[in-house]
């Protein structure tokens, strides 16, 4: 899978609503995980989006998840752009050139859900998270 780039919404709660819409203004394949399914079934935010992935016909890719508890959620900030994709080395080397002089919120590292990430700001101010998914052995 090559590396991607796309945007990164924040949702105060209602992400499923969010990108439920939009799967209705674009079009396509919408994929929606729940907290509850990575680690905190029975919590009050189990059924809240920890990850959506909206993919259109049209090529477009847009990423969604609720702020989780702890994480401040401020309205007109809420957005990230993300880099994804399987090949290590080169998200590695975006994540060290794009976190250097960055302010860190989560060091790139193994999350519970399997893959490698972090988030960043960057000295200019743009968000960034980098995913990188593990390859199935």
């Amino acid at each position: 899978m090559a590396s991607r780039l796309n945007p990164y919404i924040s949702f105060d709660g209602d992400a499923r609503q969010a990108m439920e819409f939009y799967k209705e203004v674009f079009g396509g394949t919408l994929v929606l995980n729940t907290f509850g399914e990575f680690g905190s079934p029975g919590t009050p935010e189990a059924d809240k989006i920890m990850h959506g992935m909206l993919e259109t016909p049209n090529g477009f890719t847009l990423m969604a998840a609720d702020t989780p508890p702890g994480m401040e959620y401020t309205q007109g900030s809420n957005f990230a752009v993300s880099l994804s994709g399987d090949d290590d080395a080169e998200l590695r080397g975006y994540w060290e050139k794009l976190s250097a002089d960055a302010t860190v919120s989560v060091p790139l590292d193994k999350q519970m859900w399997g893959d490698v990430f972090g988030m960043c700001t960057d000295r200019f101010g743009t968000p960034w998270m980098v995913n990188i998914t593990e390859a199935q052995g």
